[in-house]
Order: structure tokens, then C-alpha cells, then sequence
């Protein structure tokens, strides 16, 4: 008997690296697996089929039970296409991973429009329009009657919360924006029984091994037996807990590195002054130095 037995599971950008762990790990526990991956290149340049599909062969080879997409989870009507897929293959949707992403790093200064609309576009609207189409859909079922018990895992990133990297503003930002979008569907989502969380992982994946300043520490050989810090495995058993329906966590951020667990707390209040009365430019000077 699997913890997932007789649920079904989206994974976003399952084609490689961390989502293709999640996708592996789900369906050993017995989940139905939608592997979803444009398969394109770091940039999200191109399309291929094929790491998608070699992830769902993987699964079949072990007894699962997945199919392929290789919709474009950027596009609205994409993520909704997405989202029917799991239904009509497995007849409904359980668990959703948002996990697919792209790099396209460039400094503030020189970043043309095109870098950043791409990096919002895959990450931030690639979360959300899949949230909307999957909430859409478990709103429905609530609304009918069903008791649901669902979860959404988003991936955030170590980048836009507690370390910021330069030359990733695009990139930065939409993860913040993901850790975010997480707190408010987690709001918004649980009276139909829909649990929202996110990750912020850190691990070798293509994406981080083409990171400047970060692909040297990623790249770094792990002798035979030891413990891999930055295997994207370590990041699975983290996701497929939250995905747990027995876990009753929501609207939490959890970084993610190796052995290390972390719930990360977003923007709060520290130092404050004060006034009685309207504020002067001198009196803000010399109060908040």
C-alpha cells in the first residue's frame, strides 16, 4: 500500500531534475502522475518531448501509472489543457506540484523586456494559472458536495526570500511573488479543502549548475557513498509530505537544502517610530538615521 494509492498528481517541469524526484516519488507511493515538461532549454527556448516521456516510461517500467503532457505552462489555456488531461486520463486531481522553471539572468541595468517577461511569464503566471485552473476545478467539486482533501506544493526559491542574488531580478521576483501567491491561495483555498504550500530548494539541478557564482559549489563531486547535500532528490520526501493528505500544513514556505528544513517567515515589522503628528522630512532623518 502507497501513501498516495488512488490519488492523482500534477507535476510541473517533471522532466528533469527536482520534478522529475517529485513525479518519481509520487508514484512509487502509488499516486496517478500527469509529468508535465516543454522540455525546453534553460532559457526556455525549444521543446522536446522526450524527457517528459522517458519520466512517465521510468514510472511504467516500475508498476505506475503516468502519462506526458508538454503543455506550455506560461499560456493560460496551456495550464487549463494541463489540468483536463489529469482528469479525463485518471478521472480527477488531487495534488498539484508547480515546480517548472526557466533562467534567463541579466543585471538590472541591461535586462531587456523580453528576459523579464519570460522569467514572470514561466514562473509566476506558470504557478498561477495552474492554481487557477486546479482550484477551479476543486471548487466545483466542493460546491457539489464532495469532500475534498487537496494540496498544491509551489516552488519558490532561495533567491527571492532570505538570499538574493544578483544578476536575478526577473528570476528574484517572481519567486517572491510565488511565496506570495502561496499565503493567499492558502487563504483563499481552504474552505474547499485545498492546502497550499511552497519550497524554496536549493539543489543541482541545470538550472543552478548554470547560476553564476553558485555552478562551482553545485558541480562539486560527491565521493561514492557519501551523503549529496545538493541531490534533487533530498527535496521529494519534503514536497510529498505537504502533498500528504494526513499533513495539515498550509500557507507555509519551507527552504529546503540537503538535510536542512527551514520554515521561512515573510516580511514583518522590526524597528518602527513613531509620531503624534504629520511627519517632517527632518523629523524622518533623524529618526530613522
Amino acid at each position: 500500500m502507497g501513501r498516495f494509492d488512488g490519488t492523482v498528481a500534477i507535476v510541473t517541469g517533471a522532466g528533469r531534475g527536482i520534478g522529475r524526484e517529485h513525479a518519481l516519488l509520487l508514484a512509487a507511493e502509488g499516486a496517478s502522475v500527469v509529468v508535465n515538461d516543454l522540455g525546453g532549454a534553460n532559457d526556455g527556448t525549444g521543446t522536446d518531448a522526450g524527457p517528459a516521456q522517458d519520466v512517465v516510461d521510468e514510472i511504467v517500467a516500475a508498476g505506475g501509472r503516468a502519462v506526458a503532457n508538454t503543455d506550455n505552462v506560461a499560456q493560460w489555456a496551456g495550464a487549463g489543457r494541463l489540468v483536463d488531461q489529469a482528469v479525463a486520463e485518471f478521472g480527477r486531481l488531487d495534488i498539484l506540484i508547480n515546480n517548472a522553471g526557466i533562467l534567463r539572468d541579466a543585471f538590472i541595468a541591461g535586462i531587456t523586456e523580453d528576459q523579464w517577461d519570460a522569467v514572470i511569464a514561466v514562473h509566476l503566471k506558470g504557478h498561477a494559472a495552474c492554481l487557477h485552473h486546479a482550484a477551479a476545478y476543486w471548487k466545483a467539486r466542493s460546491k457539489a458536495g464532495e469532500d475534498v482533501s487537496a494540496a498544491v506544493v509551489n516552488t519558490a526559491s532561495a533567491s527571492g526570500t532570505f538570499m538574493p542574488n544578483a544578476g536575478q531580478a526577473n528570476y528574484g521576483a517572481a519567486k517572491a511573488g510565488i511565496a506570495a501567491l502561496t499565503q493567499v491561495a492558502a487563504e483563499e483555498l481552504e474552505r474547499y479543502g485545498v492546502r497550499v504550500n511552497a519550497i524554496a530548494p536549493i539543489a543541482r539541478t541545470r538550472l543552478t549548475l548554470a547560476t553564476p557564482g553558485m555552478s562551482a559549489l553545485f558541480a562539486e563531486e560527491v565521493p561514492e557513498g557519501e551523503f549529496d547535500a545538493f541531490s534533487p532528490a533530498n527535496i521529494a520526501p519534503v514536497v510529498a509530505y505537504l502533498a500528504d493528505p494526513n499533513s495539515k500544513l498550509t500557507g507555509k514556505v519551507f527552504a529546503v537544502q540537503g538535510g536542512a528544513i527551514s520554515e521561512l517567515i515573510g516580511w514583518h515589522t522590526a524597528d518602527a517610530i513613531e509620531s503624534d503628528g504629520p511627519w517632517t522630512i527632518d523629523d524622518v532623518a533623524a529618526r530613522l538615521g
